[in-house]
């Protein structure tokens, strides 16, 4: 489902409904929380060339001055989301918030500045095993590693079989994770390597608990953002009012089947962003 600038579309679920009309009726205690791959930006072959959608960017910048916070809630370091999404500077933004890392990063657009740990040792170990382990499997050259510094993602869109590599990586990669203390998160056509004990869920939900949130939107598009849905689902039950939307495609089906709002991928995230900003506006 797409939207055109002047018209939202209905969620199609009753808790869905009553989220869309919380933000829109007290929008200075809304959060809008984003994934960025495959949300903001298309997914492409190559993770470094993904760019944020500017019709989206544009959307935030109208929508974000009159909303208690929007927040990126994102697998890549936060830096690089930055960079990517192009936010930095940009007039409208300045309440802008990046979790990068599941959260375990975070830059904010007031500062500028990104805060950090350091990457658990484990990351390291994995960084040095993964070559010899890709060759063994015979899908070092066929694959993609993206270093993320605090988390490891192995791609397979790139093989002759993206689905078989995935299938032949699953095992010996859950193995490594484990042995060195770490988790492995599925998404589309990925396996990243990740510390234990964060996930999009608990970012957001830490970020809502911080913002003192009246209601949430979060949009999203792939497995990694299912515990996101579910942080909503949680807070809605706590008295929250929440929506949550998936950016479809046809690689993934158990967000769609999740969601109370439906829209055609990137595209239709941005489309429904302006939309909101519209309605925003034209309120206040």
């Amino acid at each position: 489902m797409t939207t055109n600038r002047s018209t939202l579309p209905e969620p199609i679920t009753p808790a869905g409904r009553a989220g869309l009309a919380a933000l829109l009726g007290e929008p200075a205690r809304a959060v809008v929380a984003l994934d960025f791959d495959g949300t903001l930006a298309p997914i492409v072959d190559h993770p470094d060339q993904a760019r944020a959608d500017m019709r989206a960017v544009t959307a935030l910048s109208r929508l974000t001055p009159h909303l208690a916070a929007v927040v990126i809630v994102t697998g890549r370091p936060a830096a690089v989301a930055v960079e990517y999404g192009r936010f930095r500077g940009v007039p409208g933004l300045e309440r802008l918030v990046v979790l990068g890392h599941y959260g375990l990063e975070r830059w904010d657009a007031a500062t500028g500045r990104v805060s950090a740990p350091e990457p658990p040792r484990g990351v390291q170990e994995v960084r040095l095993a993964l070559p010899g382990l890709l060759q063994t499997l015979d899908l070092w050259s066929s694959t993609w590693v993206e270093d993320k510094g605090s988390a490891l993602a192995v791609h397979t869109r790139r093989a002759p079989d993206p689905d078989a590599a995935l299938a032949l990586l699953r095992d010996p990669l859950g193995e490594l994770a484990a042995r060195h203390d770490l988790a492995v998160e599925p998404g589309r056509y990925v396996l990243e390597l990740r510390p234990r004990g964060m996930d999009k869920g608990r970012a957001l939900t830490g970020f809502l608990k911080e913002m003192q949130a009246g209601s949430v939107l979060f949009a999203g598009d792939d497995l990694g953002d299912l515990a996101a849905f579910e942080a909503v689902e949680e807070v809605r039950d706590q008295g929250t009012a929440g929506l949550t939307v998936c950016s479809g495609s046809a690689e993934v089906h158990a967000l769609a089947e999740r969601a109370d709002l439906v829209v055609a991928g990137p595209d239709g995230v941005a489309d429904l962003l302006t939309a909101l900003a519209d309605h925003v506006e034209s309120a206040g």
